[in-house]
């Protein structure tokens, strides 16, 4: 595929039907149902199920987004504001999801096999009760993803992958618990790294860091995106335009799409509520990637260099931001 700007603004595409399910999840026929909205009186119950009134709960809520989109701005349906009790479900499945990368950073090692790391996911996630969410997702084989060096993301774990002295491994998690969902990556430095491969990695720690602190009620997307992209720019690198993050929670892959290439101002509101992934690719060499021809997952750089990968779970609050997952 190809990707380019647009009126000043970054644009691009996905290449792969798979990867845009396994990345940004779009529902559409979810989407479509719960999109149609009943019009309700300001003494009614509210639409989020809370038992308030429309009036004393979220009607000025709605009247904000009407306000944002008769500007032109993208804006989230109520499908994509999760309500307390969803919330509370989901940050159970983040305990178990947080207890697994945990897990595997007290084991993970220098000579372990990626398949010996799957196995401690599978275990550990079981026996808190969970469900591997990747596991026999769209036929994917495993229960995490294992990107090692120059693999940028949906690495398969395998018994004759073997860590080695110097590598960088990114370790991707989701579970599922009671229906609800959660998602999170670390990067580990195994062994002796080297100097330009540790600030890789530290830096694109930063570029998440750095997105979150834009991340405000009634911002922008893109105000998150361009904290990251700038960042990453200004220490040499370059930024996966194609894959990114998603809404999670109630499935494992929900609107909207969160790329990091999208200038300040633009994309979806981020409204109070509203839940989704920071998870920046940052290549130390080009953006340009492609896919295994063999598995159809793994993803590689172009050029064989490096990359490197930080994931968060984020719920938009009446403040500011809450961590869900990490």
């Amino acid at each position: 595929c190809s990707s380019g700007t647009a009126n000043g603004d970054h644009d691009s595409c996905v290449c792969s039907v798979k990867h845009q399910r396994f990345e940004s999840g779009y529902n559409l026929l979810g989407k479509k149902i719960r999109n149609m909205h009943v019009k309700i009186g300001r003494n009614d119950p509210c639409w989020c199920g809370s038992m308030k009134k429309y009036k004393n709960c979220h009607q000025s809520f709605d009247e904000k987004i009407e306000e944002l989109r008769s500007q032109g701005h993208i804006v989230p349906d109520h499908s994509l504001i999760k309500t307390p009790e969803q919330i509370a479900g989901i940050k159970e499945s983040a305990k178990i999801n947080i207890a697994v990368l945990d897990e595997v950073a007290s084991k993970i090692k220098e000579g372990m096999t990626t398949e010996e790391i799957d196995k401690i996911v599978y275990d550990t996630t079981t026996k808190m009760g969970g469900i591997p969410a990747p596991l026999n997702y769209e036929g994917f084989p495993k229960s995490v993803c294992t990107s090692i060096n120059e693999e940028v993301c949906h690495g398969i774990p395998s018994p004759k992958v073997v860590l080695k002295d110097g590598d960088i491994i990114n370790v991707d998690v989701s579970t599922i618990y009671k229906g609800y969902y959660s998602d999170s990556s670390r990067m580990f430095c195994i062994g002796n790294v080297s100097d330009e491969k540790r600030k890789l990695v530290q830096v694109v720690k930063e570029c998440v860091e750095l997105g979150l602190e834009q991340v405000k009620p009634w911002g922008f997307l893109g105000d998150m995106s361009q904290a990251v992209y700038d960042h990453a720019v200004a220490n040499g690198y370059q930024v996966v335009r194609n894959i990114g993050g998603h809404g999670v929670g109630l499935e494992f892959h929900e609107d909207p799409w969160v790329g990091y290439i999208y200038k300040k101002g633009t994309q979806m509101v981020m409204a109070p509520g509203m839940m989704f992934t920071i998870e920046p690719m940052v290549n130390m060499g080009q953006a340009d990637i492609f896919v295994d021809e063999e598995n159809d997952w793994t993803v590689y750089t172009a050029d064989g260099q490096p990359s490197a990968q930080w994931e968060v779970m984020v719920l938009v609050t009446e403040d500011g931001y809450e961590i869900i997952s990490y």
